[in-house]
């Protein structure tokens, strides 16, 4: 575990090199082995826990977000297809949450309060319509990707706040939950920084660059470690 996590360490740093220098295909190449390694700490963390039924989720979610990390990378490399890559990304992302928060019903919902799921979904779907409201006091400028980022914001803040409702619901005693939403916080903190490289104007300085991936690239790592302690 410990070596895979180094060799991710080591090839995200290769990774935000490259991408700093040039939108290119070799950058594409290294985010999808940064990518491939948070898969296999999910599925050897899955391996060597008691392989509760999230775990399965997870690693395909994951796999998703896999794909999503290169079609949205491409989007730089081809240009000319860049609002089908960019689709391509979010939708994939998309189903990675739609996994994870299918997973967490299936691991902890049994016999637990229906509000535990009701409240967060509600939530979510509040904090996405805000998020597009504020699309102009934040000098961002989602255009026809509108709807589908409020899709996927509702999906996203999903995915955080049922994990951090589930763990509060278990008292923050279940070491998986409560990696499980510190990794979903991070992962929304990403986003969040990403819509301004995506949508806004001058913020593809090298500071959002680097602070997006760290912010990511943490935050999955958390989810797929969170499965060695199912």
């Amino acid at each position: 575990m410990l070596f895979l996590l180094l060799f991710a360490a080591v090839m995200l740093v290769l990774y935000i090199r490259e991408k700093l220098a040039s939108y290119s295909v070799k950058a594409v190449l290294l985010k999808s082995v940064v990518s491939v390694q948070f898969i296999a700490v999910a599925v050897l963390g899955w391996y060597l826990s008691s392989r509760g039924i999230l775990g399965i989720f997870v690693i395909i979610g994951l796999t998703f977000g896999l794909l999503g990390d290169i079609w949205l990378d491409l989007k730089y490399v081809f240009r000319d297809y860049n609002d089908q890559f960019t689709y391509a990304g979010f939708t994939s992302f998309g189903f990675g949450h739609i996994l994870y928060i299918a997973g967490l019903l299936a691991q902890y919902m049994s016999g637990m309060k229906l509000s535990y799921l009701v409240f967060p979904i509600i939530l979510s779907v509040g904090l996405s319509l805000f998020n597009a409201v504020l699309e102009k006091p934040m000098k961002l400028h989602y255009g026809k990707m509108k709807g589908i980022v409020i899709g996927y914001g509702v999906l996203l803040f999903s995915t955080v706040l049922l994990s951090g409702s589930l763990a509060l619901a278990q008292g923050w005693q279940d070491p998986s939950l409560n990696l499980f939403f510190a990794g979903g916080v991070l992962f929304a903190l990403s986003d969040l920084v990403l819509s301004g490289t995506y949508f806004g104007v001058g913020k593809e300085r090298p500071v959002d660059i680097i602070s997006n991936y760290i912010l990511y690239y943490g935050g999955q790592f958390l989810i797929a470690y969170s499965l060695l302690y199912l």
